[in-house]
């Protein structure tokens, strides 16, 4: 298994849908989870070092957990069925670390949003990372903004518009918007973007 991270909370250029990010300790990879609004706003909530003034679904949950004497020991996001990720929270009781430990099935986002309140870990199967996982370079974005600093810095602003004018792609014979209709994506959420053969 591999640990995750939250790296942030993104946005599909084509839905406008809201996408976590979680990224391997190597930060080599990241698997996109497609989510909603409002389940990307409870991780962002809980990610935010203030908390709310008034406790939101999963605050609630962390105080009912605590109540019941519960611990949230790790969430695992253990299989894609359908387009859709799975995961499962590993509860301890509070006092008795012998016990096996309980499994509760959830969804990756409520999973992910108990995790970053509670700071427990977010794992995920090798399988489902190799999957679901895009690679990331961080050297190769950093070289690219780089040079693409010093291109602004030495074009002209006449220069620049011949440039994006010269580099427009023709309009579609058929009038179709580039990435409509090839999406297997289910609309909804906890669901796994189309991956490269």
């Amino acid at each position: 298994m591999v640990e995750m991270s939250v790296a942030g909370i993104a946005l599909d250029a084509a839905s406008r849908s809201p996408i976590v990010l979680l990224r391997d300790p190597s930060g080599r990879r990241q698997v996109p989870i497609w989510i909603d609004q409002a389940q990307a706003q409870n991780i962002l909530a809980g990610v935010a070092s203030e908390p709310p003034p008034r406790p939101l679904s999963h605050d609630l949950m962390v105080s009912l957990l605590k109540a019941g004497e519960l611990q949230l020991e790790r969430v695992i996001i253990h299989a894609i069925e359908d387009n859709t990720f799975r995961a499962a929270l590993k509860l301890s009781r509070q006092g008795e670390a012998e016990q096996p430990l309980l499994e509760v099935d959830a969804r990756p986002s409520d999973a992910i949003a108990l995790a970053v309140r509670t700071g427990s870990g977010i794992w995920m199967l090798e399988e489902v990372v190799a999957d679901a996982s895009i690679p990331v370079d961080a050297e190769a974005d950093e070289q690219d903004s780089s040079e693409f600093r010093r291109f602004l810095d030495s074009v002209s602003p006449a220069e620049l518009v011949r440039h994006l004018s010269q580099a427009r792609p023709e309009p579609e014979a058929h009038g179709e918007e580039p990435g409509e209709g090839g999406e297997t994506r289910e609309s909804g959420d906890d669901t796994a973007g189309d991956q490269p053969a």
